[in-house]
């Protein structure tokens, strides 16, 4: 009686065993299923996201987002393209934060640390945007180093640095290879001379922009400041003019027309 009591205790503690092993594994591939799920569901989230960032639409890009959020909070790519939802609304802030969140997750980012550098350029954190922007330059990697290098210049310009600025621009202008800044670099410098009282030079490179874009209406109304300082009365109107045609509405096209005699 006593062999057989515990022969059927140990029989009942193998059958408990497997059970318990059973329920874990089923846990276990739940857990996995549903992990699994998360993820997917968080990519979907953020492919709809990416894609409403790339039409404009920040709004409901913000709302697919931050759902993929919910269900991937550690996924630099998710906060890379919050950072540029909040930026596109406005809120630098919370683009900031999201943007610094994302470099955090993944160091080897340049793109987002291109896009933390334009977002302390924003606040007027120029250090910081400096600090940023070489962190992107710092990855051998990168694609898109030029773009970067003029947003360092710019930095470097406000700050008043304007070697460094030339610098930049300088390099900008080398590593563009499908010269799409040329006429942002021109202007830029342009600025740069002007800032520096060289009224004939800043001419030139805010010519030169308008020649490479012809619709480029900051480079026009900087053409027109730079033929005024010269005293070229009437090469300043036709800036301006062309200013009031390009953008009648603008903060420019305003401040354009008032240069203009009343008709």
């Amino acid at each position: 009686m006593g062999r057989e009591a515990d022969r059927l205790r140990h029989a009942w503690r193998v059958i408990l065993a497997i059970s318990l092993g059973l329920l874990l594994l089923t846990s276990l591939i739940a857990c996995a299923s549903f992990g699994q799920k998360r993820r997917e569901r968080a990519e979907n989230h953020l492919n709809l996201g990416s894609a409403y960032v790339e039409s404009g639409d920040y709004t409901t890009a913000l709302r697919e987002l931050l759902a993929a959020e919910k269900d991937a909070p550690n996924n630099p790519r998710v906060h890379y393209y919050l950072a540029i939802a909040y930026f596109g609304k406005g809120l630098d802030a919370a683009a900031a934060t999201a943007a610094e969140r994302a470099v955090a997750l993944k160091k080897d980012y340049p793109v987002a640390h291109n896009l933390l550098g334009a977002i302390y350029f924003s606040q007027g954190r120029y250090d910081k945007a400096i600090e940023a922007f070489n962190r992107a330059l710092d990855d051998v990697l990168y694609e898109t180093p030029a773009l970067t290098l003029y947003n360092l210049g710019k930095a470097y310009s406000r700050l008043g640095d304007y070697p460094r600025a030339l610098k930049s621009y300088r390099e900008a202008d080398q590593r563009d290879s499908r010269r799409e800044l040329l006429p942002l670099i021109k202007m830029e410098t342009g600025k740069v001379s002007f800032a520096q009282g060289n009224y004939a030079e800043a001419a030139a490179g805010f010519k030169e922009a308008t020649e490479l874009a012809p619709t480029l209406v900051e480079a026009h109304y900087w053409l027109g400041e730079a033929y005024l300082k010269q005293g070229r009365g009437r090469e300043a109107r036709q800036a301006y003019e062309t200013v009031v045609r390009l953008s009648p509405g603008s903060e420019l096209g305003l401040k354009a027309r008032k240069m203009l005699p009343s008709p």
